[in-house]
């Protein structure tokens, strides 16, 4: 194999050398083209031929590490340009952004807004990762909240275009904060200021042609830890913008482009909470790595954060909920328990008709697979025995008093054998629709 005439080995291939865990050097050669194994694996390898190789089998959109410790993030890394073609690598991250110009108060209730979104779904925490602190005039004010960001856990995104204060924000924001602020007119200095504290550098132009010029330039000064603002001025042209990036680098090959992108609604719809919403949400399809809103709350996180969790999750692997027994409505210890399956957009749905019902229940998630109701049950993973081994296991009947167990609609065939392996139980045929049960529920509680 050879990249730009250069071979990948430089050396005469050593006989017997099973020191990479191959049995062969072309055996070796095939993995490492394909990106399957590290080139560094090799230590036979020159130098020279490891940086270019490791150039080529890269993915065509750069990887790039964004805060540290446990705030550490990664973007980028994608190598399709949709869900269904393969997998999403990289999940876009949320951030609001504040800045120096505000009120102490105005920033304190930013806080406390954002300190309300954090939240477990489906296993993942959801919360907004990073903070951006725009510098307007006080360039001491501005430093004290870049820090005050860090502090929080919160990754910084120092928003200027002045070196000197970025410099200085840059200082208190520790590694991996990301500075918003490289235009044509100071590329020089702001790589030099990202260079010295290992941070991200943000390219911003006037148009996708300066973009990518500027791009080059900053990657002849030898930095390649950046992110591109996709534009600020039109909604239509951000999002041309950040569909003609992400294309290029994938489709096009074209690695200039080959960066996360920065995506700013608070300024493609000032003022306008539910336009940035809105956008919001076209950007986590089309392909915003970073999006900025203007402030973040639970009512605009949970349909925001959903959607990333379901376009960010393997297409191979479902999403699931944990197998266990969950509570509705305060019961009492007298009421019935429902069963479905650990699909969670099974649950989800059959867990918020029980909630609209208002009728205290428990519902019973068995080891399902991850499957629909149908589907598990077509599979042997939902059936009659793993529901009443479930039952028995987790010792159901000392939860409740009640011997009502209510099974889906859809596998009322269960019922027989359900009856006869839990004799002390009533096994009840639910609806076959979740928007059934609230009446369900309140017809069995009269």
């Amino acid at each position: 194999m050879a990249v730009k005439g250069l071979d990948i080995f430089k050396l005469t291939p050593k006989s017997n050398c099973k020191e990479c865990g191959f049995p062969t050097c072309m055996a070796f050669s095939m993995k490492a083209a394909t990106g399957a194994v590290p080139i560094e694996k090799c230590p036979h390898i020159s130098d020279e031929s490891k940086e270019l190789l490791s150039e080529a089998t890269a993915p065509p959109m750069k990887t790039i590490k964004v805060g540290s410790g446990d705030a550490e993030r990664v973007l980028g890394g994608e190598t399709v340009l949709f869900r269904h073609e393969k997998t999403l690598v990289s999940k876009n991250l949320f951030a609001i952004e504040l800045s120096d110009a505000m009120s102490d108060a105005e920033v304190a209730a930013a806080c406390d807004k954002l300190k309300k979104v954090n939240y477990d779904r489906i296993g993942e925490m959801m919360f907004v990762e990073i903070v951006g602190v725009r510098f307007a005039a006080d360039q001491a004010k501005f430093v004290a909240l870049v820090k005050k960001v860090t502090e929080c856990g919160k990754i910084p995104m120092i928003i200027t275009t002045d070196a000197e204060a970025a410099k200085a924000a840059v200082a208190v924001a520790g590694a991996g904060a990301i500075i918003m602020g490289a235009t044509k007119d100071n590329a020089a200095a702001m790589v030099e200021v990202a260079k010295a504290a290992d941070a991200v550098l943000g390219v911003s132009a006037d148009s996708i042609d300066a973009l990518h010029d500027l791009v080059e330039s900053i990657e002849k000064l030898g930095y390649k830890k950046l992110v591109l603002n996709v534009g600020e001025t039109s909604i239509k042209e951000a999002y041309a913008n950040a569909v003609d990036i992400r294309t290029a680098a994938i489709k096009g090959s074209d690695r200039t482009f080959g960066y996360p992108s920065v995506v700013f609604t608070n300024k493609l719809a000032p003022g306008d909470i539910n336009m940035q919403i809105a956008l919001a949400s076209a950007f986590v399809l089309r392909y915003g790595s970073i999006i900025v809103m203007e402030e973040m709350d639970f009512n605009a996180a949970l349909p925001l954060f959903g959607l990333r969790q379901n376009i960010f999750t393997d297409p191979q692997k479902p999403m699931r909920v944990e197998p266990k027994i969950y509570e509705f409505n305060k019961p009492t210890g007298k009421d019935p328990v429902l069963v479905t399956v650990d699909f969670a957009l099974t649950y989800f749905v059959v867990a918020g008709e029980i909630e609209r019902s208002k009728v205290p229940a428990y519902l019973a998630i068995p080891d399902a697979g991850g499957y629909s109701v149908l589907t598990s049950w077509a599979a042997g993973k939902f059936g009659s025995t793993v529901i009443a081994n479930f039952v028995k296991e987790n010792n159901i009947a000392d939860l409740t008093t009640s011997r009502k167990l209510i099974l889906p609609g859809k596998v009322a065939v269960l019922q027989g054998d359900l009856a006869e392996l839990l004799p002390e139980w009533e096994i009840v045929v639910g609806p076959t629709e979740a928007m059934q049960i609230p009446k369900f529920l309140r017809d069995l509680q009269a």
